[in-house]
């Protein structure tokens, strides 16, 4: 009886262990479906507060939804203007910035000129002896895609993913209460129906508290990036604040992309390297202020998970979905950890997630 019991826990165990995997295999390669309703979902719980108030004065629920989705929409409408032209501009003429930042650098890499030409020369001389032997070779070349043609088709995608999200948001908050209403309906004891709503208004709660309050915050950071490069001269401030607001939603890595992007357009724009120097130092600094002192006393208490479980949520989401995934990583993790929080056989990793 011992060895059954002992086969049916190792067996649980297996098809747990297999469960997992199927679910990374599936939000691996149905990405194209799920990011888009799983963004919408998340824009519908962080915007619900506000369609809840106006609802309890007399508004209607669709006239809110299409208001609060078309601010949204316009918004991120108004940051692609402003920025898509200067981007696609700098897209298309990469090689160039890469050849320019090249010379402007050079003088500092004058250590280092020998030791690429001596491997060089060893390539070359090893290339000459295959020829000799094997007699010549043809080279096959396959032609890739463009630059421009890439981020053309990555925009595309995006903007596909944001339409479907809006959509989505707006039909989840025009509903009212009706998803409250049948979710009570569909448990049939009194404390199930209890548990239930306590869940989705948990997770509602976290989740609007925390994404409201950060791109409250990205917003004012964004804004001192920017006017600061402005002081030192540096061109298109505005377009590097709206970059320092989107990129700061990218937790551990958003500030180092920034600081390093900021520093190659200012050793570009400026004469001497050292004064360009200052644009990325203050990208730097004003970002570990933010992340070091402001962030943690707005988002500290509402966030509630430890630096180790963030950072791991967003190295997995990274591998599965890439930048979107890094983007959503936090409020997944949040959405986890409130569902959690109300079951006691999940108890034991939300205590691991949290601080």
């Amino acid at each position: 009886m011992r060895d059954q019991d002992t086969h049916l826990k190792a067996l649980r165990q297996s098809a747990s262990i297999l469960s997992v995997i199927a679910i990374f295999v599936v939000i691996y390669f149905a990405r194209d479906l799920i990011l888009p309703v799983m963004l919408g979902f998340l824009i519908a719980m962080t915007l619900s507060p506000i369609a809840r108030a106006s609802f309890r004065v007399g508004v209607p629920s669709g006239l809110t939804a299409g208001a609060l989705t078309l601010a949204t929409g316009c918004g991120i409408v108004s940051i692609i203007y402003l920025a898509g032209g200067t981007v696609a501009a700098w897209v298309e003429d990469a090689p160039n910035i890469g050849r320019e930042l090249e010379i402007k650098l050079r003088g500092l890499s004058d250590a280092f000129e020998a030791v690429q030409e001596a491997s060089e020369e060893v390539e070359r001389l090893g290339k000459d002896t295959g020829g000799e032997n094997t007699g010549e070779k043809q080279q096959v070349v396959v032609e890739q895609p463009g630059l421009l043609t890439s981020a053309v088709t990555g925009f595309a995608s995006s903007a596909t993913t944001i339409a479907v999200a809006l959509i989505l948001a707006f039909f989840l908050l025009a509903s009212g209460e009706l998803f409250y209403t049948k979710l009570v309906q569909s448990f049939s004891s009194m404390k199930d129906k209890k548990r239930a709503l306590s869940v989705v208004y948990g997770i509602q709660r976290r989740v609007s508290r925390y994404l409201l309050t950060i791109t409250v915050i990205n917003a004012v950071l964004g804004l001192a990036i920017g006017t600061t490069l402005w002081f030192l001269g540096l061109e298109n401030a505005v377009i590097w604040g709206i970059a320092a607001f989107l990129l700061n939603y990218l937790p551990f890595i958003g500030g180092v992309i920034g600081t390093l992007l900021v520093g190659a357009h200012a050793i570009i724009t400026f004469n001497s390297v050292a004064y360009a120097l200052l644009a990325p130092f203050s990208y730097q600094a004003l970002t570990t202020l933010e992340g070091q002192f402001l962030t943690p006393y707005f988002v500290g208490r509402q966030l509630e998970l430890n630096t180790v479980s963030v950072f791991l949520a967003v190295v997995v989401w990274t591998w599965l979905w890439g930048v979107s995934g890094a983007l959503l990583a936090v409020p997944f993790l949040l959405v986890f950890k409130a569902v959690a929080d109300e079951f006691e056989t999940l108890k034991p990793v939300g205590n691991f997630l949290s601080r």
